[in-house]
């Protein structure tokens, strides 16, 4: 069977590499373009891990290019910059797939620009569906554009979408990742000597992130709630754990509403105990946990931040837009 051409548009970063990382192995897809915003570099001197594993060429990132060569587009670029690329590959080819990893097409018009800026494609906003696949499955499958989810609502999100109908409106959520979610580019919190042996919270209570949760709840959840959400930044390189702590209305049992929830999906694991990010370190899997102690509830996830949080998260989504097994060339040990 032929495969299906690919491309990544944003080769540089770290999920530009874990995306190329899985599909150089992706029994359905072949990658045959890469590209970032100058080109003319080899991937040997970019990601240095694929040192003879791959020669494929990469160039500077040019949209009529890249629609000539592929049916499927990863965009894996900053914010705004991916909403201006994705709107000149759509005007030229309407039907061509693109699966955006940047926050371009996640929110509505108003709340992106509340916490990015002024939108520059409001147009395909309004068809981009929300690559949460545990939610939006059917939506995927018939989708041109997706947003794909950002990896703190990904691990939030799975976490509490099932007991929204259980809880009051006020929700708490304190998140811990790993230094590879805030990119490759160096600041004085990324910086070796600061964050290693170090822990912190950043932007508490005004994270954006907090905007895409809220949001979500309502769209997918059917719940208008208030979501506080305090984010840290811990010596890790990846991994993401996130507590989740609200206030029942009624009795449950946490751990049959997460089995009967997530029974038939493949990446959804239930727990026994406490989660932690070393058993989902390079796969896609969510590991779920949940307890309650008279009307308080509490709920932990764990997952990979560049692979369930984007990169891994993003195949998955590709695969159920051509109709394959989601699970299709899918890392399961990390």
């Amino acid at each position: 069977m032929k495969k299906i051409p690919v491309g990544i548009i944003g080769i540089s970063g770290y999920t530009g590499f874990v995306l190329l990382k899985i599909l150089l192995q992706h029994p359905k897809f072949q990658v045959n373009y890469l590209a970032n915003s100058s080109g003319e570099d080899t991937l040997e001197n970019i990601h240095p891990a694929l040192f003879q594993v791959s020669q494929h060429p990469i160039v500077k990132a040019n949209a009529k290019e890249a629609i000539k060569q592929c049916e499927l587009l990863f965009l894996a670029l900053p914010h705004q910059e991916s909403a201006k690329f994705c709107k000149e590959i759509l005007d030229e080819k309407p039907n061509m797939k693109i699966i955006d990893l940047s926050a371009d097409y996640r929110l509505n018009k108003e709340n992106y620009e509340a916490n990015y800026g002024p939108h520059s494609d409001s147009e395909n906003l309004k068809h981009a569906i929300y690559g949460l696949v545990e939610y939006q499955r059917e939506n995927i499958k018939n989708a041109t554009l997706i947003a794909n989810p950002g990896c703190y609502p990904t691990a939030s999100l799975l976490g509490l979408l099932p007991f929204l109908p259980y809880i009051d409106s006020s929700i708490f959520i304190d998140a811990k990742s790993g230094v590879s979610g805030a990119g490759k580019k160096l600041t004085n919190t990324t910086h070796y000597p600061f964050i290693n042996e170090n822990i912190f919270s950043y932007n508490p209570l005004k994270h954006r992130h907090q905007i895409e949760i809220k949001e979500k709840c309502s769209l997918i959840g059917k719940k208008g709630v208030k979501i506080n959400f305090v984010p840290h930044l811990t010596p890790l390189t990846q991994g993401m754990l996130v507590s989740i702590f609200a206030t029942l209305k009624e009795k449950i049992n946490p751990l049959e509403i997460l089995k009967n929830q997530y029974a038939n999906d493949p990446f959804i694991r239930i727990r026994k105990q406490s989660v932690d990010v070393i058993n989902v370190r390079g796969t896609n899997f969510c590991d779920i946990y949940a307890q309650v102690l008279d009307n308080d509830l509490y709920v932990c996830t764990s997952i990979d931040n560049l692979m369930r949080g984007a990169s891994s998260q993003a195949i998955v989504n590709a695969n159920l837009m051509f109709g394959f097994q989601e699970e299709t060339g899918i890392p399961i040990i990390g």
